[in-house]
């Protein structure tokens, strides 16, 4: 395993990590999630991705849980939460990153993963009724706490990032310090165009997420749902069209000769294309079972093989490179 500098921050991440986000609780109880992570540790892993909201808290119990039963230190590894969302209905509970909410929101977390402090809190998603300069100070104020040591975005506009940034600096504030965007073969635009200038001007760090699409870019929806699929289960349903769209099969089934060239699936292919790109601090990977664990990692031993020559051929078949 290879670990790199979180954006211009000192903390290094490995460059495949592991996320709960789906499988957790929804698609495996306790002793899988232990096990997964096991698998992911022992590979090198040491960045583990959660969230608030991912099966309604339980997904931070579970991991929390895996870590204690695992006893590894401290020191060893980093977690992640998110915050915006929310797990009641009240109007300063849901869809807001005002200060009142995250104030809660952190010791709601840390209470749930059973935990002093989390590594990494994001805002995960922007606030148009907050002013960005109360939701900055109030990351600021959780991380001075001690109960963080970084705060970043998730799925922020550029500008959204760069006021956040610039409020911080002229305040004195701790900065924004990575963002968490979708990335993938087939959806490229925010990371390789829109956010171009803040990887130098900022030291933005990105830990990027459904680098398989949600799967479509491991090949198994070709033939239709398969049942026991992530787009198969209850609430959803708004992944199943983009998962089985004919075109976007088809852009998948034309590298399936690229990833027979290379030895590698079609999984490891799409994970290592996304390592390949500098300004990805670390993969965000998903695994319901250990053996999809122990094939996600050995991407690993593919990116060196993604050639100037074999990368102008798979932008040949993507055919979608951002202007």
């Amino acid at each position: 395993m290879n670990y790199r500098r979180l954006g211009s921050a000192g903390i290094k991440v490995s460059e495949l990590s592991y996320g709960a986000w789906v499988s957790f609780k929804t698609q495996m109880g306790g002793d899988t999630a232990y096990d997964c992570m096991k698998a992911a540790y022992e590979a090198g892993v040491n960045f583990f991705d959660n969230a608030e909201s991912y099966a309604g808290g339980e997904a931070e119990v579970l991991m929390g849980e895996a870590f204690r039963r695992a006893g590894w230190r401290r020191a060893s590894y980093i977690v992640s939460t998110k915050f915006y969302w929310g797990l009641n209905d009240g109007p300063n509970e849901k869809n807001t990153l005002n200060r009142k909410y995250l104030m809660q929101a952190i010791d709601g977390s840390l209470k749930r993963f059973g935990m002093d402090y989390v590594d990494l809190i994001f805002c995960h998603r922007a606030d148009s009724d907050t002013p960005i300069e109360e939701t900055v100070r109030a990351m600021h104020d959780i991380i001075q706490s001690g109960k963080a040591l970084y705060w970043g975005t998730s799925e922020w506009s550029a500008a959204e990032i760069a006021a956040a940034w610039q409020i911080a600096e002229r305040h004195h504030l701790h900065k924004p310090q990575m963002e968490q965007p979708q990335y993938n073969m087939l959806h490229r635009e925010r990371v390789e165009k829109e956010y171009a200038r803040l990887y130098g001007d900022i030291g933005l760090g990105l830990t990027i997420w459904s680098p398989l699409a949600s799967g479509l870019l491991t090949g198994k929806y070709a033939a239709g749902l398969p049942a026991d699929s992530r787009a198969a289960l209850p609430g959803y349903e708004w992944l199943r069209n983009s998962v089985t769209d004919e075109g976007r099969n088809a852009i998948v089934k034309a590298l399936e000769p690229v990833a027979a060239d290379l030895g590698c699936t079609l999984a490891q292919l799409a994970l290592a294309w996304c390592v390949k790109n500098p300004h990805v601090s670390t993969v965000i990977t998903g695994a319901s079972r250990v053996s999809q664990v122990q094939e996600n990692m050995q991407a690993l031993a593919v990116v060196d093989k993604l050639t100037p020559d074999v990368m102008e051929r798979i932008e040949g078949i993507l055919g979608n490179k951002p202007e």
